[in-house]
């Protein structure tokens, strides 16, 4: 008969709260919800964090399933009952972990130790008691899912998740003690043997509790994960959520790729509804119950009508979000320091009810340094082989290596980019040794974009075809430092790493604000110190994310050609009405903006393509005229109120309104380009107010370009009718100087330097700041040319935006401008 150790005699007349401890030291089983995260060490990170929610957040309507913790004293009776701490001592003390063979051997030897040795009686009857009483609850036999929680786990430098052996949809008490069983022994496979050694962690240190949670038919529904902050950049005010059909398990091994949404947390907190983005994952398949005993669950293919839609509503997404807002901010005021969470949760398909499965504080942005930026740039382009999403900011090189079995490991060398259909707990012990990964399947919440992060190496999943493109040998280039999409070059491409250490910078009287193209880069830029953002064009976002002409998605079936039909049905496949295609794409890239320098300003210029430009977009040609000069033709304001372009641009306010109104960022401007009169700036504001983006609403400003010889000479004017300015310096040169920029043969006289331009500038300021009006430049010249910075900090310009690799040396020298100059202090 199993002995247990007896503590009472230390204690004869124990307080209550003494007894709760002695109880709960000396217990084979406790109910989750009397736990906390003080019971680490009883029960582990996954059972304290468990019980923490269910004790402090189920009063704030979290949901969180019900079960109980065979504890860490149960796992440590167990070993000691029969001697096996000596034995497994005796096993691992001279392993080698980097030697696979060595390790994959002592590692299944130690397993059967612990499974050809019985649990002792005493811990099958309490476990028994407990699964007895969980039936009583839920009534019947109730199926549940067994998790082991390691009393190590979900440590600030180190995560033990996935380490350890996950059962689901187990049902009668047989085969929970037969799961109990194989989740002690999981202490003990190659993936926890090699984390334990490398992180310096004592393997008869770390002990296993097992929790028992009743199941949430997510078999029937739905289920995913989700970061408190964004996993790649570290942005901390966007939440990740993933999705997928089925049980949560293909999520985070990668098996699938999920849907992903961003939504931004400030602006939740005050009642708004800001998705930021919805990305349409593949979810090809989905884990569900299995048919028979010995198969409890099984994988099954997705109907390709459920594969073309969002996994989950916008209001599951937003309460999603919001019960991350509440287990982030207690676990931060818990621990008394800001604790970014990695969540895993799941929807019944048979209640519709949504739930927390699990929660522990994330372990790899939150870790890394504040103090210093590195920024990854490829020197030369590559030849593309493959892409998928990016994980990390980082570019390596090597050699490839496909591995499709995991009984091929001993094969893989250090250095050799490991390329597979995906990974789980089990390769652990050779993606240390990789330069880079490369997975067909998953997102960026799968074990593999996990596992890269927590190791810093770049990895690029869902890649789809990624094992069949490349070839053993064959060296080539990952680089994860192009925004969300993870790129896959020949060779071995040269790159650079630059650094930047934020010491304390200067504050300057002049607004130092950055120009953003991509917003898939907006999250990373926004780190680098700025007061907002001067400058960010529609353009970017509708040539590369939309790719469609608006008046195309407008007049969808009057269209001509069919491969151009055909080809934008393929791109808004999802959307019955094709227009909210372009609205949806353009308030995405308009959002990410915003919310990722929120509150600081977002100046967001309006369309400006031109006629070429975009007769250029799918379905074009169509639509545009065909122009001498483009450049001086129908672009900017003069397309917003005409009517052959009025609905397109009506596409574009309603992407502004939804941003500003419904995500609560009104932090964004627009601004308005090429506007060549004063009666045509008031055509635009009367065109923007008939789709409720009315001046002065909802703190609403617009601002103008002023890039025209007539905004300057009519600045004045144009003061009466906008709220700010912003100087663009490439056309108000050419117009002023009378040159094509896009022209070789005068490409010499292109200077912004140049008096006349200097006086258009010098005048533009000094009228409008008479005016009360902000004024501020977002052209090139600031950046390349320190005098022209000099010369607009002694006019007063309120503001310069500059390209973000400028903003930091530009920062510093307006600094030294602005305290050279005893006007400016």
């Amino acid at each position: 008969m199993l002995k247990t150790t007896n503590l009472t005699h230390l204690f004869p007349n124990p307080s209550p709260s003494q007894a709760l401890v002695l109880w709960k030291e000396n217990a084979f089983v406790l109910w989750l919800d009397r736990l906390g995260l003080d019971d680490l060490p009883l029960v582990g990170g996954k059972n304290a964090s468990l019980g923490e929610m269910l004790g402090a957040l189920s009063d704030r309507g979290i949901n969180v399933p019900q079960g109980f913790a065979v504890t860490a004293y149960a796992y440590r009776c167990f070993l000691r009952s029969a001697g096996l701490e000596a034995k497994l001592g005796e096993l691992l003390d001279d392993l080698d972990v980097n030697n696979v063979k060595q390790l994959q051997q002592r590692a299944e030897q130690a397993r059967a130790l612990i499974m050809q040795t019985p649990l002792p009686k005493e811990i099958e009857i309490a476990i028994a008691f407990a699964y007895q009483r969980m039936g009583q609850i839920y009534g019947g036999t109730p199926d549940v899912a067994v998790r082991s929680s390691a009393t190590a786990e979900d440590l600030p430098n180190a995560s033990f998740a996935g380490q350890q052996d996950t059962y689901l949809n187990i049902s009668g008490l047989p085969n929970l003690l037969k799961a109990i069983h194989r989740c002690f022994a999981s202490l003990f496979t190659d993936r926890a043997i090699a984390y334990r050694t490398h992180n310096g962690f004592d393997h008869l240190e770390v002990a296993l509790s097992v929790g028992v949670q009743k199941m949430v038919r997510s078999d029937k529904a739905t289920s995913g994960v989700i970061f408190s902050i964004d996993p790649e950049t570290g942005f901390k005010n966007a939440i990740l959520i993933t999705a997928a059909y089925g049980l949560g398990e293909t999520v985070v091994q990668g098996a699938v790729n999920p849907d992903e949404y961003f939504v931004f947390k400030p602006t939740l907190q005050h009642g708004d509804r800001p998705i930021l983005q919805k990305r349409l994952g593949r979810k090809a398949i989905k884990m569900v119950y299995g048919d028979r005993p010995e198969e409890t669950t099984k994988i099954v293919p997705v109907p390709q009508i459920r594969q073309q839609q969002f996994a989950l509503s916008d209001d599951e997404i937003l309460q999603l979000a919001r019960w991350t807002t509440i287990i982030e901010h207690h676990y931060s005021r818990t621990r008394d320091i800001y604790t970014p969470m990695d969540i895993e949760w799941a929807k019944d398909g048979e209640t519709g009810e949504l739930f927390i499965v699990q929660a522990r504080p994330e372990t790899v942005q939150s870790q890394k340094s504040q103090n210093v930026l590195h920024h990854y740039r490829l020197q030369e382009p590559g030849n593309l082989l493959v892409s998928g999403r990016a994980v990390g900011e980082a570019i390596a090189t090597g050699p490839v290596r496909v591995i499709l079995d995991i009984s091929q490991m001993d094969s893989f060398q250090p250095g050799e980019v490991l390329v597979t259909h995906r990974t789980d707990p089990d390769w652990e012990p050779i993606m240390k040794q990789a330069s880079a990964i490369v997975t067909n399947t998953g997102g960026r919440t799968c074990h593999a974009a996990i596992i890269a992060r927590e190791m810093g190496i770049p990895a690029i999943v869902g890649c789809e075809k990624a094992t069949e493109q490349l070839h053993n040998g064959d060296l080539i280039t990952v680089c994860c430092a192009e925004g969300e999409q993870g790129n896959v070059y020949a060779g071995e491409l040269p790159f650079e790493i630059q650094q930047t250490v934020l010491e304390e910078l200067p504050k300057t009287r002049t607004k130092i604000m950055m120009n953003v193209g991509n917003p898939e880069e907006a999250f990373r830029l926004s780190s680098i110190p700025c007061d907002g953002v001067g400058l960010a064009r529609l353009e970017f976002i509708i040539a590369n994310r939309i790719k469609i002409h608006p008046l195309a998605l407008v007049h969808f079936e009057e269209l001509e050609d069919p491969q151009v039909k055909q080809e934008i049905d393929r791109l808004t496949v999802g959307y019955a009405y094709k227009p909210d295609f372009f609205v949806d794409g353009l308030a995405s890239g308009m959002s990410a903006i915003a919310a990722a320098f929120y509150p600081n300003p977002v100046i967001i210029r309006l369309s400006d393509f031109k006629s070429n430009e975009y007769a250029n977009l799918l379905g074009g040609r169509q639509f545009e005229p065909m122009e001498e000069n483009p450049m001086l033709g129908w672009r900017g304001a003069s397309r917003y109120y005409d009517p052959k372009y009025r609905e397109a641009f009506a596409l574009e306010c309603r992407a502004l309104k939804r941003v500003r109104d419904d995500m609560g960022l009104i932090n964004v401007i627009p601004m308005i380009p090429f506007c060549r009169t004063p009666e045509e700036g008031n055509k635009v504001l009367v065109e923007m107010a008939k789709h409720g983006l009315k001046r002065g609403q909802n703190v609403l400003q617009v601002y103008m370009m002023c890039e025209l010889p007539s905004n300057v000479l009519l600045a004045k004017e144009f003061a009466q009718i906008f709220d700010g300015f912003s100087i663009g310096s490439n056309d108000l040169t050419q117009l002023t100087l009378g040159l094509d920029r896009d022209s070789a043969l005068v490409s010499e006289l292109f200077d912004e330097r140049n008096a006349a331009v200097k006086r258009m500038v010098k005048l533009a300021i000094a009228t409008l700041k008479q005016q009360g009006r902000k004024i501020g430049i977002c052209g090139q010249a600031p950046s390349d040319y320190p005098e022209f910075a000099q010369f607009l900090v002694e006019l007063g310009i309120d503001s310069m935006s500059l390209n973000p690799d400028s903003v930091l040396k530009t920062m510093l020298k307006v600094s030294e401008i602005e305290g050279s100059d005893n006007r400016l202090v």
